[in-house]
């Protein structure tokens, strides 16, 4: 899995987890029912945002929303489950086809790992070519063009080529950023709410930006160390000015958001406003949660309480697409990327299941489930409380 937005299931909380979970089951099945099975290595949580946006908007039993029981899987442990379907799931898997292709075209380019030689080469291509005649496909069952996010790629090679010292670092995000605000409207027509289009493509354009920024940084080390193409090194724009952008990118997509109708806008809410404030601080490296630290260390040491985690070394040793892709569906089988702590297929970084347990829970999560009668079922305190709890 990939993706700026991983929840932790303590925040999330109990009820917010199961619909979290609905969403992701749905879209993987959406992709092998429609468009076979090797289409669900793309699966990803923040294509998922598409499913969960339709949903959230729709009336109960409209065309955008909607839940079905799903037969026993390996990655929950060969349980049944109820996971999301309808136009949602759909658009989903289309817009998450196609934006797979434009990353493998991508290291195709940069002759990334294997794609380095012209047999894998072509065969990545073929792979790429049929995602996105696949997503053409199911984008327009649903009523969505999917030409505007090609476009977006392709402006993006034409604009990497030319930036340099100087260029605006917007200049550089701008085909993302257009790319998702097309998906986040689509999903207020979908639903039946077009008056939302508008704060929606707002949300999504921020997202798009903020989705580029924060690859960038986390990317930055690696990308130098292996030579390749990184937004923040050619342009020469400091991590700073890049917080900067991050954090106002966050405070848009709140005040957006709040422009727009819901029917239940709870799990968006929690995912857009609180889980992107926490990506943005994982990827600059500030601490925003005390899981993982030692129970024993005193409070401020390394590893102790109110200490921020110490970062992961850089890994020197990142997989290629395809080899990372053949690790992910080895993960996929053993369930541990639902249950257990995993490697990053690609990055080789440790990372956690939304299934892990988080014993070392943060202050703020003890806070927001305690004081769940006046922050409301997902314990979000933005409209007021008195608890004392500020996130």
């Amino acid at each position: 899995m990939f993706g700026i937005v991983r929840p932790c299931r303590h925040r999330l909380g109990e009820n917010l987890t199961s619909q979290w979970m609905a969403h992701l089951c749905g879209l993987c099945l959406a992709l092998r029912k429609n468009h076979g099975q090797f289409a669900r290595i793309v699966t990803n949580y923040d294509g998922l945002l598409i499913s969960v946006l339709t949903e959230a908007q729709a009336e109960r039993g409209g065309a955008g929303a909607g839940r079905r029981t799903a037969g026993p899987c390996p990655l929950r442990g060969m349980r049944t489950a109820s996971v999301a379907h309808g136009e949602g799931a759909r658009l989903a898997a289309a817009v998450s086809l196609v934006l797979a292709s434009a990353k493998v075209r991508d290291h195709v380019a940069d002759g990334d790992g294997l794609l380095a030689r012209r047999p894998v080469a072509r065969a990545a291509r073929r792979v790429a070519a049929g995602w996105d005649a696949a997503g053409h496909r199911g984008g327009g069952a649903v009523g969505f063009d999917t030409a505007v996010l090609v476009d977006a790629v392709d402006r993006q090679t034409g604009i990497e080529a030319l930036a340099g010292p100087g260029t605006p670092l917007l200049t550089v995000t701008e085909p993302t950023e257009t790319a998702t605000a097309a998906a986040f409207a689509h999903t207020a027509h979908l639903a039946g709410r077009p008056h939302n289009a508008g704060p929606l493509a707002e949300a999504g354009r921020l997202f798009g930006r903020l989705a580029h920024l924060l690859d960038a940084v986390e990317d930055q080390e690696a990308d130098a160390a292996s030579g390749a193409w990184n937004p923040l090194t050619a342009t020469g724009t400091p991590r700073t000015e890049a917080r900067r952008l991050a954090d106002d990118a966050v405070h848009g997509i709140r005040l957006a958001l709040r422009e727009a109708e819901f029917t239940d806008g709870r799990l968006v809410h929690r995912l857009l406003v609180h889980e992107l404030g926490t990506s943005v601080d994982r990827a600059f490296g500030t601490p925003s949660c005390a899981h993982g630290s030692h129970p024993y260390a005193p409070p401020g040491a390394p590893g102790g309480p109110g200490a921020p985690t110490p970062p992961e070394p850089p890994r020197r040793d990142r997989r290629g697409l395809l080899a990372g892709c053949a690790v992910w569906l080895g993960l996929a089988c053993t369930c541990q990327m639902c249950c257990g702590t995993f490697e990053d297929p690609w990055t080789r970084q440790r990372r956690e299941g939304l299934c892990q347990s988080c014993d070392d829970c943060c202050d703020c999560c003890e806070c927001c489930s305690n004081c769940s009668d006046c922050c409301g079922d997902d314990g979000c305190c933005c409209s007021g409380c008195d608890c004392g709890c500020d996130c």
